[in-house]
Parts: C-alpha cells; structure tokens; sequence
C-alpha cells in the first residue's frame, strides 16, 4: 500500500511541477497590478477572512510567485491534499487535479489572480480539517459540548506565511497517539483487504478444559488478531486462557480468561469496524487542545477510567463510573481545569434530581428521603410537615435540597471540582460495589472514582509534605473544607473506543453512548470514505 501512495505521490507531484512551469511563464512583474487584485477580490468573498488577508499584505501573492518558496507552498499543499485520506479525511483527488488543471491553464495577470484565491481557498479548508477536525462536535451530539480550538483563515494564512511550506507539516496533532493511531489505519486497511481475521467463532460459552471445533475456531481467531501463538492443540489449554485474558484486557472486558457472551460479541466484530472507530479517534484526537498540560487528569468514558498523567506518563488511574445511558444522564466531553478540592462535601441536589426524582415522592410522603434536608432560599431549614408539596408543580418548587457531610453522602467523602456550567465533578461515592461491573453507567453524569482518597494524595503530593496525613487530618474533622490546588491541573473528559496505550498496544472499548456511530456516519456523510470497503 505505501508503494502506491509513493508512486501516486509522485505522479501528482510531477504533475504540479509540470503545471508551476506553466505558471511560471505567465508569472511576471504584473502580478501586483490591478488585474491580479481584481481576480483575487473576484474570487473571494468580500467579508471573508481571506479577503481580509490579501488587503492587509496589499494583495502580495503567496502562492503564485516565481520564487523557490512559492514554488515549494504549493507543491507542499498537493502532496498533503494527496495525502488526506491518510488523516481519515474525504479523498482530495478531484481538488488535487482541478488545482493543477488551473495551474496549467493559467495564461494572464487575471487568470493567476483566480488560481492564487482558490489556492488560498482550499488550504484554509483543509488547514482548519486538520488541525482542529472535519466537523463540529456539537452538530452531531448534544453531549459533544467540547470547545475546539480553531485558528482563523487569517490566522492560518499568516502562518503560512511567515513559516512557508513546513507549516503544512505542523498542521496534524503532533501527538504520539494520533501518530500511532495513523499507523493502526494503515494496518487494518491492509488487514481489510486481505480478507479479515477469518472466521468468526460460534455464540457458546467456552472456557478452561473445553474441546472441540469450536474452541479451535477461537484459538485461530485469537491467532490471526495477534493474542496467541499459532496451535494445533483443539483443547481450551492455559495458552488459549492467556490468549483469551490477553484479549479481554485490550477490549475492556473482565480478564476472567472464559469467552462468554460478551467476549465472543466482541471477538467476532469485524476488522472493518475497528478500522471506522480508529477513524473516528483521529477525528476525536483533532478536537482536543494542542496544550494538555504537562500534569493532567484523562477520564475516558469508554474506558469507564480516570488517569493522573504527568509529562506523558501514566502516574495515577483508578477505575470510574459515568453517567447512565439515558438522554439527561450521559456525562459530557469537555476540558476545563480542576481548581480544588472539598472534604467532607454536602451534595446540593441538582433541580432536575429534585423535581424529576425527589418531588414526587415528597407528594405521596412529606417525610421520603429523610437524608436530605429541605432549605428555603436563605438557606434555612424547611420543617416538612409544615409544607403541603402538592400544590407545587416541577417549574414551581420554590426549596433546594442539600445531603450535609457523612460516610453515606451521595459524594462520599470528597469530590474535585473544575467549575463548570454542566455542573459535572469526579467525586467519592458510597456504592462500591458499582467498581466491580464491567460496564459502569450509573451515575447521574458525574464520575464517580474507585479510589478517591488516593487520587486526593496524587493531587496534594505537589504541595504537602505528607499528603496522606494532610487529607485524613482535614478529614477526620467531619467538617466541609475547601482545599485549593496551588498547581491547577486540566481536566480532559475524552470518550475514545480505539486508543493506543503506553506500551504500543491498541485498546478497543465499546461505544456506550452510541457517540462513535454517529460521528462515523456524519464523516461518511461528509465524504470520508474506507478505501475499498464497502459498508
């Protein structure tokens, strides 16, 4: 594959230079004069930012000029352009021959003037695809609430300016994992083509001990997709066992070692279906910000976890809970940064707890939910029984709804904040025994964290002596007690179902929230196509 990719490269490249010998001959002197300003205005929307580029330089060509630095600008933007789809954007071919058609065809001061606008055009285009995503997050989800970070027209023309041809190459994430998740594509689309990982494998539990034609066509499946040695042995043997843990721990399923349904789910999913989600983390990758933070806390949804990582580096992680499945549960995908800490945390009920969860039952019992104190808008304490709640409807509910400290607090005994308009905090929680399911969406859109206590000292390690000790002493106070973080750290809630870890293993999660489904079908909309995959 990368043979061809080479050898249309160079057809194309040739092509072009073909085509700046052309220029070159109708390039001249003239090409500031009036007829090179009028095409340029002509053929480009007079509110636009572009257009507000070419008045600021006075109408001075970038991409038409006879020098080797305008020569290179454009031979670099058709072979990036030839290179698109690599990035899982649409194929460029069509834009990439009528670029150079223009080119060729270019014979007056006019003429030029209409190849160095449309030029600008679709490298602005493919500039902001690249560097801040195809498409708009919050189009195609409403949990998709990120803010990208995109660079203006002007922004991206300046650059190109000022940094020539080797901006084209700074465009991409220049991140590890979205330089492994490009060479994952690669591997699968060769994988695709050559048929697959064979023949998928019967819907019965099998496990330790097991024989028979079924439990071969699960080692052979594990064997082509990479988790075990080749075998002949038809027995469910500790190499199939290990094989099968191994798969499990890279698709996020309980490493209990036994295919049962769920394993055998995911097993059997086709090469091409990972292809489309390593599609859509490389779109994912793109919107988030270019600057993480050296210290930064990932929560990935999918993952169903919460990572404190330092300079690269995986420092802290404990397993997580998200938000249920439902349309006002499903926790968001944002960054914003955490700020502090409270100990001892009251839970101020959210309105659409109260009114959606709480008030009903307050109608049928004054006295339901008996943890829960009611309080008037001063704050004070609201006595139940002298309230008649039914004469209130869920827009008319005039009390808030505060749980103060305890072990059975809805927080737990902490919670970290990074104030937010979603009104979204990892904290603790009372219910454990929620860490020990496979898949964790319980919470109300919250994350909940396994190991509270601990991710509190990671945090404190950067500013206490004995972080330990710190906490358990505000702690044991039984008081509520704000604690600021003197480095504030950024938080970044990702949902990623094709990722590779730090070691170069790709990891698959399921698509818990149906988020990657639709994105998938919005870049297929937009002209993202699988090279010779149907479907």
């Amino acid at each position: 594959m990368l043979s061809v990719f080479r050898t249309r490269t160079s057809i194309l490249l040739a092509a072009c230079f073909a085509a700046t010998a052309s220029m070159a001959n109708t390039t001249s002197e003239h090409a500031h004069n009036t007829a090179f300003q009028m095409a340029v205005a002509e053929h480009t929307p007079r509110e636009s930012q572009i257009a507000e580029f070419y008045r600021t330089n006075g109408f001075s060509p970038i991409w038409v000029g006879e020098s080797d630095e305008h020569m290179q600008r454009r031979a670099a933007l058709i072979l990036a352009l030839s290179h698109a789809h690599l990035h899982g954007l649409p194929q460029a071919d069509a834009t990439v021959s009528s670029l150079i058609q223009k080119m060729q065809d270019a014979r007056s001061t006019r003429d030029l003037g209409a190849v160095e606008a449309e030029l600008s055009r679709v490298f602005v285009d493919f500039a902001d695809a690249l560097y801040s995503g195809f498409l708009r997050p919050g189009n195609i989800d409403d949990g998709l609430v990120r803010s990208v970070d995109r660079r203006s027209a002007a922004e991206h023309l300046n650059a190109l300016n000022t940094h020539g041809a080797a901006y084209l190459a700074q465009l991409a994430p220049q991140t590890r994992q979205y330089r492994a998740l490009m060479k994952q594509k690669l591997a699968l689309q060769d994988l695709v083509d050559q048929g697959g990982w064979g023949a998928t494998v019967p819907e019965t539990k099998l496990e330790y001990g097991d024989t028979g034609p079924n439990v071969v066509k699960l080692r052979n499946r594990l064997v082509l997709m990479g988790y075990m040695k080749p075998s002949a042995s038809p027995s469910f043997d500790a190499a199939l066992l290990e094989g099968v843990r191994a798969f499990q721990i890279a698709h996020g399923l309980e490493p209990d070692g036994v295919a049962g349904k769920g394993t055998i789910a995911e097993l059997n999913r086709p090469a091409v279906d990972r292809l489309k989600a390593v599609y859509v983390a490389l779109e994912r990758e793109r919107w988030l910000p270019r600057d993480r933070g050296a210290r930064h806390i990932l929560v990935n949804q999918t993952d169903f976890s919460a990572k404190i990582v330092d300079d690269g580096q995986v420092t802290f992680e404990t397993r997580a809970v998200i938000g249920k499945n439902t349309h006002d549960r499903r926790s968001p995908e944002f960054s914003d940064v955490m700020e502090h800490m409270v100990i001892n945390p009251s839970w101020y009920v959210p309105r659409s707890i109260i009114t959606k969860e709480y008030l009903p039952k307050l109608k049928a019992n004054p006295n339901a939910v008996g943890h829960i104190q009611i309080t008037d808008s001063r704050g004070r304490q609201v006595n139940r029984g002298a309230v008649d709640f039914n004469q209130f409807t869920a827009r008319s509910f005039p009390f808030a709804m505060r749980q103060p400290p305890s072990k059975s607090n809805a927080l737990g005994l902490v919670k970290f904040m990074f104030p937010n308009k979603y009104n979204i905090y990892l904290h603790d929680t009372p219910q454990k025994s929620l860490f020990a399911r496979e898949v964790r969406a319980f919470s109300h859109g919250c994350i909940r964290l396994a190991q509270p206590f601990e991710f509190a000292y990671a945090l404190l390690a950067k500013q206490e002596e004995d972080p330990k000790a710190f906490f358990h002493r505000v702690l044991n106070t039984g008081k509520e007690t704000k604690v600021d973080l003197e480095q504030k750290v950024p938080v970044h809630l990702i949902y990623r179902t094709a990722y590779v870890g730090p070691k170069g293993e790709v990891q698959y999660r399921r698509d818990v929230y149906g988020r990657d489904r639709k994105i998938w079908e919005a870049l297929q909309k937009a002209g993202v196509a699988l090279p010779d995959v149907q479907g």
